[in-house]
């Protein structure tokens, strides 16, 4: 399970925990509403009503309200069933309480919408339809149920016409609040994304702003060690330590300028096409010169000729996942290392498997998403490596491996 769907799963819990509690403490303020109501129209209208039955039904509604209290306190895991079971616990109360004070004569009985424009807000648009037609059949089942006494004259067009009107008004707040509340869910859903990808692009930005200082900073001591390196070369031209210096030397002035140039075509917003063929050619010459000793498997599944948008930083970013691929494998005392290139669905897919001890949980939570100390390091590389392929349009996927190991799944669009 993706541990941003655990996250999301978590908030939406909190979400469904905050609802139901508003709700119960809704029906605890309504309850209140109908003792007093059932009191003044006995006491102060001198209008009869059935006693028994009335306070029955509020006595049922208030355990019921106080046991969903007590249930859902300390519960972890909730679901929309249970806010759906509450919505519909809420309607029965109401029907019942409506049955026995006049039924669809009653002043009140517009309340039914009530538990609609809650559901609308709340619930998925499946179980509104579910919620609405409750509501459609208790008003219809109080119309039928109304007494012969009261179709006099035209009331019974009169009913007839109030059916029509609770029909209306109830497809109307399920269509026009359900849909407002998606829309402004929707909304919070993608500002919330937003700020979250802000975020990581101010802590992108605050380590390309310290790596270009500490480059300027460097490139000062390379070039007076590189002085150095070349007067030893003189006085000593055979001498292999030397040699194999001024070999290292010459690898981080290639770095250098290579950051240099890619700073340059990311400020400009150089973006080209790129054959996968010549892509992977450079990040086995990459492995070739710096890690001699891994063994590399590819399996190279796209067809002849495809080609991908990229800029300066996919090259370093893709590098970046297969050395931290390298020495997961080497800290297991493994020297091989897998790489898959596929073409799945318009995209093109890169898959390096490594034959270390996998991701725990805990990182797969934080990688790519901010930085995570470990023994290799802080997680650097994955974090700029995600950074690249979403400004590219592609995706990053960690995941372990079934016989050991970790996968890491690159996908850019073709």
């Amino acid at each position: 399970m993706s541990p941003f769907f655990k996250v999301n799963n978590f908030a939406a819990n909190s979400k469904l925990s905050n609802q139901i509690q508003m709700v119960l403490i809704l029906r605890s303020a309504a309850i209140s509403i109908q003792l007093l109501l059932i009191f003044f129209v006995n006491l102060v209208l001198t209008y009869q009503l059935p006693w028994t039955p009335l306070f029955s039904v509020i006595a049922l509604e208030l355990i019921f309200t106080l046991v969903s209290f007590v249930f859902y306190r300390h519960k972890q895991q909730i679901n929309q069933s249970a806010l759906l079971v509450q919505i519909c616990a809420d309607i029965l109360f109401l029907s019942l309480l409506l049955f026995f004070s006049g039924g669809a004569t009653n002043a009140f009985v517009s309340l039914l919408l009530i538990p609609i424009a809650i559901a609308a807000v709340t619930l998925p648009s499946s179980l509104l339809a579910l919620v609405a037609l409750l509501a459609i059949a208790s008003y219809s089942i109080l119309l039928w149920f109304l007494p012969m006494s009261v179709m006099h004259g035209n009331m019974q067009g009169h009913f007839i016409g109030m059916g029509i009107n609770f029909l209306f008004s109830t497809l109307v707040v399920a269509a026009v609040v359900g849909k407002m509340a998606r829309s402004i869910s929707q909304r919070e859903l993608a500002i919330a994304a937003y700020r979250e990808n802000l975020l990581k692009q101010e802590q992108v930005t605050s380590l390309g702003v310290a790596s270009a200082q500490i480059t300027h900073q460097l490139a000062t001591p390379i070039a007076t060690v590189q002085l150095l390196a070349d007067e030893l070369s003189e006085d000593f031209p055979d001498n292999d330590i030397i040699a194999d210096m001024q070999s290292q030397l010459a690898r981080c002035t290639d770095s250098l300028n290579a950051f240099r140039a890619m700073v340059f075509d990311i400020k400009e917003q150089t973006i080209t096409a790129i054959t996968i063929h010549d892509l992977l050619t450079q990040v086995l010459e990459n492995l070739r010169v710096n890690h001699p000793e891994i063994t590399v498997e590819l399996s190279e599944l796209q067809p002849q000729g495809i080609s991908v948008m990229a800029d300066a930083a996919l090259l370093p970013a893709i590098i970046n996942l297969i050395n931290n691929a390298v020495r997961a494998t080497k800290a297991n005392n493994t020297q091989k290392i897998s790489l898959t290139s596929r073409v799945n669905d318009a995209n093109w897919q890169f898959i390096i498997r490594d034959y270390g001890l996998g991701f725990t949980l805990e990182k797969l939570k934080q990688l790519g998403v901010k930085p995570v100390s470990s023994e290799q390091g802080l997680g650097m590389a994955v974090l700029l490596s995600h950074a690249s392929l979403e400004r590219l349009g592609g995706k990053l996927a960690l995941t372990n491996h079934h016989q050991g190991g970790a996968l890491v799944t690159l996908s850019l669009p073709l």
